[in-house]
């Protein structure tokens, strides 16, 4: 395993899964994303706050790359890994590992930036300098 900024862990809910009774596709995405919310708490950025004051963080890219299906119950880890991609975007790295084997799941790249009220990419002062902490 890597080295990450930020590790999480979680359990698989049974209404997560699919069919099959594997966690469907989408659902990652939600796992991936509380996780982005987790980590950058940890700034004293918290998410939903931000966006009340007109300060909105989106996704512009994402990339996944599945390796292996959880089920339910069964207990997981996320670790992140953030990088500035240029003065207005950042991406997160994120792997997803099964516990307590520490089998890889999945694969992602997260690629966001800020926009304004005008919907233009801007990072704000407090968001850049923020970022600028971790690197």
């Amino acid at each position: 395993m890597k080295q990450y900024q930020f590790q999480l862990e979680f359990q698989v809910r049974d209404y997560e899964c699919d069919m099959q009774g594997h966690v469907n596709n989408a659902v990652y995405l939600n796992y991936l994303e509380h996780c982005r919310h987790e980590f950058i708490k940890q700034f004293g950025l918290d998410f939903s706050e931000l966006v009340r004051r007109g300060i909105s963080l989106v996704v512009i890219r994402v990339e996944m790359d599945y390796k292996y299906s959880l089920r339910s119950g069964e207990k997981f880890m996320i670790g992140v890994i953030l990088e500035r991609v240029s003065p207005l975007r950042y991406r997160f790295i994120q792997d997803i590992y099964l516990l307590p084997e520490k089998k890889l799941v999945l694969k992602a790249r997260i690629t966001g930036t800020g926009v304004n009220a005008k919907g233009r990419p801007q990072l704000p002062e407090e968001i850049s300098s923020a970022l600028d902490k971790i690197f």
